[in-house]
């Protein structure tokens, strides 16, 4: 399709005759020029094998008119004005499209964008025709090829544009998401939806949950003070007019002023100035308000409530916190209402971690996303790849300089416009020895979350391009949970991409099996692993260590759906055997991380609960007193195929609502450790993210509180790493929640050294994936109290956040180390490697049997 400015240009040709339809499976995209005419069976299309490959601005519609508009002597196809239907405004033009719905029935219209002059409308639909033209170019690559198998040539599918194209796609969704599509987000437009409600509602009892709903709506989008005022309205209107009705709902009410309030304070100083003691709980020093009269406001407000209401829980944390955040804490809350800092207190004694990132550039500013931690240029040292799931915000990259300073690196890495990513997920899947990583986005987003991932290929030097369409993975759906793993062993990592289903539609599961060419194939339902589910995560691990990589799915969905255990069966099939196994809960789960937790050479399992429904209930937790809420599980595997719940006996039978966690030695001690980045997306949600010591594999003891790691701000994206090389692992944590007001500054928790040895070891495979994912390592060493065996498994950890790929481990004591082994999946060979010795870094690659030591810089992080 050819035209002047403001044209699409469409893969499949179409300059003096109608296009010549291509088939993918049972799609038919028809494009002419006398209109271009789109239609998209959902249900039955097959792309990449087997599973559905729909653009995220069709795949919700049976069929899209779009209608052609001539201009310069050429025809132009684009979204053209459709007729305003009576809700639009006299003289309205509105630039859409219509549905034809299925069965026939009336066409619905729906809205792109106004345009009250004809000029306007024209400036508007060459807006939208550029805007519109990689997405058309996404739909038609799916026509000619998307994700199909290779020829009998080995040719990679049909040509992709790149980063600018996925760039074009994601920038357009940005703009035409609706805010009546996302629960979160968009929050400004959501409260304008309410303000209508609640102007057209008849009553004032009808009007006031409206009323309080909007009002906390325009606290999410960042509209502090029209909050606040809108409370105190609404409060003044109910004690005037209805006072029955005021005791209904007083509480709530005198409960979000007290938020905003606080949130006032939050916005004016730890937003503001963030510092390296700001929002740690207990709040102390650098992180006391320095602008006072939200806390202040908020305190008086609490204050009020507990006179009449002395058992709100709720009411007492937020005014511990409160008070903390005016230095007041714990004398200046009296007794009868103050979580005491006993509650708080860590149960050993830990070194600090102080926050450098302020110091560092480090602190950057987002919503909820991921991270990893780990060498994108090659030159050994650690950088970090940070998202936000913000519609518009940019992936970031910051190269480690080897001397203290992380250089930004966004632009010359090619990843301008990449945006909007929830996770990460690094992995080497082209063997190449640069690691790439996959972007997962519209987790959490129902029906607007029609996102597509993108993979993004390392070209070398951290210089990437998104290969999304050439590798066939270009699909629209809601994730944020993923694995790659050698599923069929054949020396190429596969990817395992989870969904989340829901009223929304339907979003199967896909395993993409590698090529080995650069493209998947989609091959889940022919493994069985096509789950519909409202998935949180995905982890993989060969938990029955029988030689292959098995999947753990967590699920959050309404009734309590159990998650699920898809063991290998080793011949491309994958059987569902959590029951069996003795994985019955939680039954409503978010996070989760495969982890050998007591060191006995065979995978446990962590699983966070999420449903908890008030702040009182995490109160009530910390205060020792019985609640409801779903706990997280502990599985220890029992070397026969099943597991035991152990929650209770190791220490992590409390509440803790995770939503990112990640496992690493911070001690130095042999033994992995844990940190949960915890919250939900509500504003009055304020708690700490929680660390847990391994105390010997016996038990785990909370050291949130000694060792500083207790961040207010919602956490998600977790890394374990050696930053500054310097064998101490350090904590990378991206802070921020769902809403468009909850951003927060990422922290990195700066390890100040223990006495423990250590060992680097980056493993390299040859017939195995080149990254070594899924290799299990054994570490024999000698200590003053005898030979000590430490198990390891190459990957990047938890579920949300990654470590790095090269095995960082705590040897305790150690004086030497006697040998290692390493068992390669592929040739299942277990390979020996000797004259290695503590507190040094080596090479291992796959069939040499030799270890050769590395040698990168070090440097002492800034004092905060």
């Amino acid at each position: 399709m050819r035209s002047g400015r403001g044209s699409m240009r469409a893969s499949v040709g179409c300059i003096s005759q109608p296009a010549t339809p291509r088939t993918c499976a049972r799609e038919r995209v028809h494009a002419c020029l006398r209109g271009l005419h789109l239609t998209t069976d959902y249900a039955s299309h097959m792309c990449a094998g087997e599973g559905p490959c729909v653009p995220p601005w069709a795949a919700s519609h049976n069929r899209l008119r779009l209608a052609p508009v001539r201009g310069r002597g050429s025809v132009r196809a684009s979204l053209g004005p459709v007729p305003p239907t009576p809700k639009d405004s006299p003289g309205l033009a509105v630039y859409g499209y219509w549905e034809e719905r299925p069965g026939g029935g009336s066409p619905r219209k729906r809205d792109f964008m106004p345009a009250a002059r004809a000029g306007e409308q024209r400036r508007a639909l060459a807006r939208r025709a550029r805007a519109l033209s990689g997405a058309l170019g996404v739909l038609m690559l799916c026509a000619s090829g998307c994700g199909r198998r290779p020829n009998a040539s080995g040719d990679a599918p049909a040509a992709w544009g790149g980063t600018p194209q996925m760039a074009a796609l994601l920038a357009r969704i940005a703009r035409t998401t609706q805010p009546a599509d996302i629960p979160f987000y968009l929050n400004a437009g959501r409260a304008r939806i309410l303000r209508a409600e609640m102007e057209r509602a008849p009553t004032l009892e009808a009007k006031a949950p409206l009323w309080l709903q909007h009002a906390i709506e325009l606290l999410n989008a960042g509209e502090t003070r029209g909050a606040q005022e809108s409370l105190a309205e609404l409060e003044r209107t109910l004690r005037s007019r209805e006072p029955f009705l005021w005791e209904q709902m007083g509480l709530e009410v005198a409960t979000w002023r007290a938020v905003a309030s606080l949130r006032e304070g939050e916005e004016a100083n730890c937003c503001a100035v963030n510092t390296a003691e700001s929002c740690l709980l207990p709040i102390t020093g650098g992180g006391v308000h320095r602008r006072q009269e939200g806390s202040r406001r908020a305190m008086a407000i609490l204050q009020r409530i507990l006179r009449k209401h002395p058992g709100d829980l709720r009411a007492r944390w937020l005014l511990s916190i409160a008070a903390m955040t005016l230095g007041r804490y714990p004398d200046g809350v009296p007794a009868r209402w103050r979580i005491p800092p006993a509650a708080f207190a860590s149960e050993h004694p830990f070194l600090r971690f102080p926050n450098v990132a302020p110091r560092l550039g480090l602190a950057i500013r987002g919503l909820s996303g991921g991270c990893v931690a780990d060498d994108l240029n090659g030159d050994g040292l650690l950088d970090l790849m940070v998202s936000s799931m913000g519609l518009p915000d940019q992936l970031r990259l910051f190269l480690n300089r080897g001397d203290g300073r992380f250089q930004e690196w966004t632009q010359q890495a090619g990843l301008a416009g990449e945006t909007g990513g929830l996770n990460l997920m690094p992995a080497d899947y082209d063997n190449d020895g640069d690691l790439d990583v996959m972007v997962l986005r519209g987790g959490w987003m129902g029906k607007a979350g029609r996102f597509p991932c993108s993979l993004l290929r390392n070209e070398g030097g951290a210089r990437f391009v998104d290969v999304t369409g050439s590798a066939g993975l270009l699909r629209a759906g809601p994730t944020q949970a993923a694995a790659w793993l050698d599923y069929d062993l054949d020396g190429l990592l596969d990817l395992f991409l989870a969904f989340e289903s829901g009223p929304h539609g339907a979003h199967p599961c896909a395993l993409y099996r590698n090529l080995g060419n650069g493209a998947f194939a989609d091959v889940a339902h022919r493994a069985g692993v096509a789950l519909t589910g409202y998935v949180k995560a995905a982890v993989a691990a060969d938990y029955d260590n029988d030689g292959d990589p098995d999947l753990f799915l967590s699920r959050l969905e309404e009734g309590g759906a159990r998650n699920v255990l898809y063991r290998n069966d080793g011949n491309g099939t994958f059987v569902d055997v959590a029951e069996a196994a003795g994985i019955r809960g939680p039954r409503f789960s978010f996070p989760a991380a495969f982890f050998d937790y007591d060191n006995d050479g065979w995978t446990d399992l962590f699983v966070c609960g999420f449903n908890v429904s008030t702040l009182a209930e995490v109160a009530a937790d910390y205060l020792g007193r019985p609640q409801g809420g779903e706990r997280p599980r502990l599985y220890r595997n029992n070397r026969d195929g099943t597991f035991t719940d152990v929650t209770r006996q190791a220490g992590l039978d409390r509440l803790i609502l995770g939503m990112g966690i990640n496992v690493g030695d911070l001690d130095n001690d042999g033994w992995l450790d844990l940190y949960v980045g915890t919250g939900n997306p509500s504003l009055d949600m304020v708690i700490p993210n929680r660390m847990f010591r391994n105390d010997g594999g016996r038990r785990f003891q909370e050291v949130t509180t000694a060792g500083g790691f207790g961040h207010l701000q919602k956490g998600h994206g977790i890394a374990f790493a050696d930053l500054n090389n310097d064998g101490q692992q350090d904590v990378f944590a991206q802070m921020g929640g769902a809403n468009f007001s909850d951003v927060a500054y990422s922290a990195l928790f700066a390890n100040p050294g223990h006495r423990g040895r250590w060992l680097v070891l980056r493993l390299e495979g040859a017939r195995t994936n080149r990254g070594a994912m899924g290799a299990r390592i054994r570490v024999t060493a000698r200590t003053p109290r005898g030979r000590r065996t430490l198990h390891r498994t190459v990957g990047t950890g938890g579920s949300f956040g990654a470590n790095p790929l090269r095995a960082e481990i705590g040897l305790g004591s150690a004086d030497a180390v006697e040998r290692v082994e390493v068992y390669w999946p592929v040739t299942r060979r277990l390979e020996q490697f000797t004259g290695l010795w503590p507190d040094r870094r080596y090479h291992l690659r796959e069939g040499t049997g030799r270890a050769v030591e590395e040698h990168v810089p070090s440097f002492r992080w800034p004092s905060p």
